[in-house]
């Protein structure tokens, strides 16, 4: 039913499948932002998604985050995956969970994979680097030499990290207009705060840690009205809650 849910030949996107029953009618009301152009100034829809305990823990303290949420949200997240044309994930990620970043799991086209790796710390042994799949490793401009098996983007210093929006603008000159931030916490966090994140998805799970790695790391705020305020809808997702938000490219002031 979802194959080829947005056509990826040209640029051109295709329209999602009138809605057959509830599953149908959430997905077409998350999905429906990536059947239209993107409308911010750079050209680009970015994606985001966390998912958290109830505790707003992405990961335990020793940074094992499999599987916070339950198998409804895996699927979606596959799906969000096909739906768009590269995922972006944090050298934290690669290096703790050491994921395929597939679609293995729903019908669809497999996006290119951009693993955000400032200092060139990652080894080629990671999965992602091993499958033969497009692959993009991003990396400051001075930083050391090329990993095998993926193809190296070098991009300017930020204060943080990676220039991100020198990253959006490279990914919008190859074509890949559609962009899916998967993790973790920091990059999640990073892009907020450079407001480029067009749609975030937060999945929470009943579940509690009691302690581990928070959720989002964001710049510091003196008042409440500083924050990040923005329009929301809730789904459920098996056992989970999906909150999906309109951040439409807002920051804090």
């Amino acid at each position: 039913m979802w194959r080829a849910l947005l056509a990826r030949r040209g640029g051109a996107r295709a329209a999602l499948p009138a809605p057959a029953d509830a599953q149908a009618a959430l997905l077409r009301d998350l999905f429906a932002p990536l059947t239209e152009p993107p409308v911010a100034a750079d050209g680009a829809f970015v994606t985001a998604h966390l998912a958290q305990s109830l505790d707003g823990r992405i990961a335990t303290a020793a940074g094992v985050s499999r599987w916070i949420s339950g198998a409804a949200d895996i699927t979606h997240t596959h799906r969000l995956r096909a739906l768009h044309h590269a995922i972006i994930v944090g050298a934290g990620t690669v290096k703790h969970d050491d994921p395929r970043l597939t679609t293995r799991e729903v019908e669809g086209q497999c996006p290119v994979r951009v693993v955000l790796d400032t200092d060139r710390r990652l080894h080629h042994g990671h999965l992602v680097f091993q499958d033969g799949l497009p692959t993009l490793l991003a990396c400051a401009e001075d930083a050391a030499s090329p990993c095998g098996g993926a193809e190296i983007l070098r991009l300017p210093r930020a204060e943080r990290g990676l220039d991100l929006r020198a990253l959006v603008a490279a990914l919008r000159a190859r074509g890949l207009t559609h962009l899916f931030v998967e993790g973790g916490g920091v990059t999640v966090g990073r892009f907020l705060a450079a407001g480029l994140i067009d749609r975030l998805h937060v999945a929470v799970a009943p579940l509690l840690l009691g302690s581990g790695i928070p959720s989002l790391a964001l710049p510091g705020i003196d008042r409440p009205e500083q924050g990040i305020r923005f329009p929301m809808v809730v789904h459920r997702l098996g056992d989970d809650m999906l909150f999906d938000c309109a951040i439409d490219r807002r920051t804090t002031s």
